[in-house]
């Protein structure tokens, strides 16, 4: 009898066992980083002087693959390799340059090194 319900236990824990992922959550959400992430954020300029200077600084960040800036819209569509890097450091970047982004303000110093056609309407 003690067989027959050591047998049976050791098959149940052999079966839940098999069942389970055993990557730590490090593992697991490095390996559910896109190489090929598209995002779309919303960036404050006026012209084509800041489609350059938002687009350079863009792409100065490793892992960017696109970056594309629309003058009427604002909108920044980016591809990143999210195994290199993350929207915010692109955020970080592109204010850094003197652009407001959604989440990352440009300082006040960076914003007044802009071209005077440059200067947007700031929030």
């Amino acid at each position: 009898m003690k067989n027959i319900l050591f047998g049976m236990l050791l098959l149940v824990v052999t079966l839940s066992a098999q069942g389970q992922d055993t990557r730590s959550g490090a593992e697991l959400s490095e390996a559910k980083k896109n190489k090929n992430a598209k995002y779309t954020t919303e960036v404050n300029g006026n012209c084509d002087l800041c489609k350059k200077r938002i687009e350079k600084a863009a792409f100065s960040v490793a892992g960017v693959k696109s970056a594309i800036w629309d003058v009427d819209t604002h909108q920044l569509s980016l591809i990143l390799n999210e195994e290199k890097t993350t929207l915010l450091d692109v955020k970080k970047a592109v204010a850094k340059v003197g652009h407001d982004t959604d989440e990352v303000k440009a300082t006040t110093e960076d914003y007044d090194k802009l071209h005077g056609c440059c200067l947007y309407d700031r929030k």
